[in-house]
């Protein structure tokens, strides 16, 4: 829909291993920071919406744990909505948020992504992602598995997906197999985009990963299922992050230095379509922001392989069907091109706490139309998009969320 909301204040942990702090610590870290930012405190606070996936798997916390997290710093009484949306779980809380604020309900909201991943047990790392799926489908993932392993004309290995990695890495991988056959796709350029989310990485003090790789190092390394090496999949993590939304009312009056506005957030679900729900989201924010992909001066997306960055490229109009690898090899999507992507590292470097990962792109965004971004600055930046999807059923994406932000003069 079409928003009229402002982004006050951002604040974030850096992404990785937290096997020493708490859920609810993770979370207020980047609250904290989050109301810093807007200057603004607690009391200020009309309602929260607090995005977590996973923490009924790896910490055993239903149900509650965005008011967990908030009564760790004094904040109560407010209306909290608690959301999970697979991996784009954060990202509906912003999308539902925005919606609140814009049709005048608060003046002032927090929205929060918070996870942690890491466990001693790796068995609940990699459950986390077992529910993303329709679990009483008689065929399950594996059903999936196959119809994708047929579209790519290859035998599909159900012997260690799910067990010795995550099953989205088969799906990702037989996906890549599909475009590589279809549009000449190469490994090469898949490997491209992560030595270049790596570059984009190696400048964000959050990231988890912060040392650059060239195309040569990424192919090098272990591989995880063809075409996918490690790097090429993105690693989990533990993380938080938070904004604080406000209305163009209190927006005035608090005389914002370089205000954000948030332009249109389309929230969508996937329904076994011939488009895309990427592409289907993505129109839908362009038409209500009134602005297209031609437009843009950086996006943030859900890398959550490499492939997976290609693809996108395609469903945002960034380029035709098929070309993604293209602007891989012409540089347009590196820090200094024409629409770079993933400055903030992406989720191949940054890191993929699940419920962190969306409001984490909204930060990111939000301080490269600031200009607050020092060497990883995108020069003259004015309006962002930031896509996340997440979950599957049948070959489609379960969620899927697109929100465009722009700089006001």
């Amino acid at each position: 829909m079409k928003m009229n909301t402002y982004v006050a204040g951002v604040g974030m942990t850096r992404f990785g291993k937290h096997l020493d702090v708490s859920l609810k610590g993770l979370a207020g870290q980047a609250i904290t920071k989050a109301l810093a930012d807007a200057g603004l405190g607690v009391d200020d606070l009309e309602a929260a919406y607090m995005g977590n996936g996973a923490a009924g798997v790896v910490q055993g916390q239903e149900m509650i744990s965005g008011q967990v997290a908030l009564r760790e710093l004094g904040i109560g009484k407010i209306p909290v909505v608690n959301v999970e949306n697979a991996c784009a779980t954060s990202s509906t809380a912003f999308n539902q948020a925005c919606a609140m604020v814009t049709a005048g309900l608060y003046d002032v909201v927090l929205v929060c992504g918070f996870e942690k991943l890491y466990h001693q047990d790796k068995a609940r790392s990699f459950a986390a992602f077992d529910g993303a799926v329709d679990t009483e489908q008689s065929s399950g993932m594996l059903g999936a598995l196959q119809a994708l392993a047929d579209r790519a004309g290859v035998a599909v290995d159900t012997e260690h997906a799910g067990k010795t990695r995550s099953v989205f890495m088969d799906i990702y991988s037989l996906m890549a197999i599909a475009h590589m056959k279809n549009h000449g796709t190469t490994q090469a350029q898949f490997a491209g985009v992560t030595a270049k989310n790596a570059f984009h990485g190696s400048l964000n003090s959050n990231a988890q990963f912060q040392v650059a790789m060239s195309v040569e190092e990424v192919l090098a390394c272990r591989e995880i299922v063809y075409p996918l090496t490690l790097p090429m999949c993105s690693p989990i993590g533990d993380g938080a992050a938070a904004v604080v939304l406000v209305s163009e009312r209190k927006a005035r009056q608090l005389a914002l230095s370089k205000p954000v506005k948030v332009l249109s957030s389309a929230l969508v679900s996937g329904w076994d379509m011939t488009t895309d729900v990427a592409s289907y989201a993505a129109n839908m924010a362009y038409e209500y922001a009134g602005v297209g992909p031609q437009d843009l001066s950086l996006v943030e997306l859900h890398d959550a392989s490499a492939p997976s960055e290609i693809f996108t490229y395609e469903y945002l109009g960034l380029c035709e069907k098929g070309e993604g690898g293209r602007l891989i090899d012409e540089g347009t999507t590196r820090l200094g091109g024409s629409v770079p992507v993933n400055v903030s590292g992406g989720l191949l470097r940054k890191g993929h706490p699940i419920g962190a990962s969306g409001i984490a792109q909204i930060v990111e965004l939000t301080e490269q139309l600031q200009g607050r971004c020092g060497a990883r600055q995108v020069e003259g930046a004015r309006l962002g998009l930031a896509q996340n999807g997440g979950g599957m059923i049948s070959l489609d994406a379960a969620a899927m969320v697109v929100s465009i932000l722009a700089r006001e003069a």
